[in-house]
């Protein structure tokens, strides 16, 4: 392709930008972890072979990619090595676990930590038990904000102008197939602002009801939720709703006592 040759003087060639597409290669790969094969990383990027190639060449040069014995292509610790260094999720993540250590000690479930990147929830931490529920996600997976309790809590507190058209799209909560009325929604973002906390209850993979509450680093800043995911359609217990509402409020006294300390 013509905007693959590099033009005199070693200025960008026309079309979508060299780094752009580095990241659409990137983006090819999803949360399940898997390996792909250069005609998959192609398929999935929408990027031609070729320069899928070249690409996938290059990456693995800087270990941003991992080139497997048999051919495929994983994510490379490089990127690891980078995430870890985002404040928004090794910072938060230290100061947290604590904390969802105890949370997961006391109720046995699924503990999970969030924050909000755009239109979705990115799950930055989860301490998980032998016997728990299965889940849709992982850590590091993007989870849309309709779909659990924690988007419920980020959504509710998002800035307004993205909340509003937020809630104008229709949502499809995937792979159940179910439309999300707006109206469930509003209820869920009263739910937190009302009570402090929010429940969402999934059929898939296995049915599970998850009770989310906010994490702030400011009264009125809310940079993260936290939840505790557990077994059945069942509404969560009032007390167990409490213990994630303190958790949540401990986090957030220890993270503005850290942002103090700096």
């Amino acid at each position: 392709m013509a905007d693959d040759v590099p033009r005199r003087g070693g200025r960008p060639t026309a079309g979508e930008p060299l780094l752009d597409r580095a990241f659409r290669l990137l983006g090819a790969f999803d949360d399940a972890g898997g390996a792909l094969t250069l005609r998959r990383l192609s398929e999935r990027s929408g990027i031609p072979t070729s320069t899928t190639l070249r690409l996938a060449q290059r990456l693995v040069a800087l270990r941003a990619l991992e080139r497997r014995h048999d051919g495929t292509y994983t994510i490379g610790l490089r990127m690891l090595e980078l995430a870890a260094l985002a404040p928004r999720g090794h910072g938060l993540r230290a100061v947290a676990l604590p904390h969802l250590e105890e949370l997961h000690r006391v109720t046995g479930h699924h503990v999970q930590l969030a924050v909000r990147d755009g239109d979705a929830a990115v799950i930055i931490e989860r301490l998980t038990a032998r016997d728990a529920a299965p889940v849709l996600y992982s850590v590091g997976g993007r989870v849309p904000l309709c779909a659990t309790s924690l988007g419920h809590v980020l959504l509710a507190y998002a800035p307004a102008p993205f909340r509003n058209a937020y809630l104008a799209r229709e949502h499809v909560l995937e792979p159940e197939g179910e439309v999300i009325a707006a109206a469930a929604l509003r209820s869920g973002i009263a739910c937190v602002r009302l009570r402090g906390a929010v429940q969402f209850t999934r059929p898939l993979p296995t049915p599970a009801t998850s009770v989310a509450a906010p994490i702030r680093d400011a009264p009125d800043e809310v940079v993260a939720a936290l939840s505790v995911l557990g077994p059945g359609r069942g509404r969560i217990s009032a007390a167990l709703e409490e213990t994630v509402i303190a958790a949540a409020h401990a986090v957030s006294r220890d993270l503005r006592a850290s942002r103090s300390a700096a």
